[in-house]
């Protein structure tokens, strides 16, 4: 994978012969008490090597697009205005990076947290991608589609494992943080990236401790079983990781060391 461009929001690759760019809605800042022990407990202190900003964990909040011949594909989309101040970019990200919005044509989401599915209605109350085909989504979590994203319902396309997005990308199902929590294989001519949504929230400390889980995973134990699954998936040869709370632009390699992994930004 080969950097063309990048910006304060964006990072253009090259992907042997598919693009990938690298979209930063933005962050969120949580407490540190949100990391759980496999008891299911908060931890009494930080642990050692937890990067904090402020005592606070700051997660990025990325998404990626994925640009194949016939389809351009927006893996999640961010929290548009429905969250924090801090959140919102994704469009102008697109914008940085020289991408039009309608020249996207499907979406996928990995899952429907307010972080990952708001974004499909831009800050205006207009709809972010107006020439979306379909927006695939995990098919327990189909409900989500009422409300802001009501006028979107008749586009959901409920996926399950080993869907085929297009030709070039599939699901797989990862579920733990959510219901459906669904990752997304990508190949190209140049190896595979995995896109997995919310398998990791802080690379600072899951990665060397993937037991370590997140208060708002759904099941804590599955999201562990999935993280460790996703995990031994990535670190084979000619395999990347596109992250949804990576520090952005959230991509890299995974390797095993020992019982842990290490990630490594690209």
């Amino acid at each position: 994978m080969k950097l063309i461009a990048s910006g304060p929001n964006h990072a253009s690759f090259a992907f042997g012969d598919l693009k990938v760019v690298a979209l930063r809605d933005g962050y969120v800042d949580m407490p540190p008490t949100r990391l759980r022990q496999v008891s299911g407990r908060a931890f009494k202190t930080v642990p050692a090597g937890v990067a904090l900003v402020g005592g606070q964990l700051r997660l990025s909040v990325n998404a990626f697009l994925i640009i194949e011949k016939e389809r351009s594909v927006v893996i999640d989309t961010g929290a548009s205005n429905s969250w924090l101040p801090t959140m919102g970019a994704l469009l102008a990200a697109m914008q940085e990076a020289g991408v039009d919005r309608n020249s996207v044509t499907h979406v996928a989401l990995t899952h429907t947290h307010e972080d990952h599915v708001n974004g499909l209605i831009a800050p205006d109350g207009s709809e972010a991608f107006p020439r979306m085909e379909h927006v695939f989504v995990p098919q327990e979590e189909l409900s989500v589609f009422r409300g802001r994203l009501a006028p979107l319902r008749n586009r959901a396309m409920p996926i399950d494992d080993k869907f085929p997005v297009s030709a070039r990308i599939t699901a797989l199902k990862a579920a733990g943080h959510s219901a459906g929590h669904t990752a997304y294989e990508v190949e190209s001519s140049a190896g595979r990236l995995v896109a997995w949504g919310d398998t990791i929230h802080v690379p600072s400390i899951q990665f060397g401790r993937p037991e370590v889980a997140w208060e708002f995973d759904s099941n804590q134990s599955k999201a562990r079983d999935a993280r460790l699954v996703l995990m031994e998936r990535v670190a084979r040869p000619n395999y990347l990781v596109a992250g949804a709370h990576l520090d952005f632009p959230g991509i890299g390699r995974v390797t095993r060391n020992g019982e842990a992994f290490v990630f490594q930004a690209i």
